[in-house]
């Protein structure tokens, strides 16, 4: 389980992340997540098959959440008077900013694409969606970023 956990920690809090937008339910929902693998006794055919079981259960846990009661009628971070959640300063968070802004369709599909390096076929059969469905989503997504960053993105 210590091996599980060190290999796959940090792709399941970003994963966590796209989905929550704040490091703290972040941090609880890879907690979770890790508690439920304890718990369901699961056995791997290989490091793939654990990463992907680990990507699916991350979406339907981070949906979960963003359905639940508590968080429909929490009051946004972004409403609070001066709360950042980031002060990073450089391009690097306008980046990640408008990843985040961006429809959960699109925003998981081009992290799973260009951050943990996924193909469109593997994608698909995590997402259970058809593998035109994820080239169509990848390209609206990179569609969209390109647009709110002004056309163009130089680092």
């Amino acid at each position: 389980m210590d091996d599980i956990y060190k290999r796959n920690v940090e792709m399941i809090y970003r994963i966590c992340f796209m989905y929550l937008k704040n490091s703290t339910d972040s941090e609880d929902a890879v907690q979770s997540i890790f508690l439920k693998l304890l718990k369901s006794n699961t056995s791997f055919a290989d490091p793939e098959h654990e990463k992907a079981w680990l990507i699916v259960m991350t979406r339907n846990y981070c949906k979960d959440i963003l359905k639940s009661w508590w968080r429909t009628r929490k009051v946004e971070l972004a409403r609070l008077p001066e709360a950042v959640w980031r002060d990073d300063g450089d391009r690097s968070g306008e980046l990640l900013d408008q990843l985040l802004a961006l429809p959960d369709k699109y925003k998981i599909v081009l992290y799973l694409y260009y951050f943990e390096e996924y193909s469109i076929r593997e994608i698909a059969n995590m997402l259970i969606r058809k593998e035109s469905t994820i080239q169509t989503q990848l390209a609206k997504g990179r569609t969209l970023m390109k647009l709110s960053l002004g056309g163009h993105y130089d680092k």
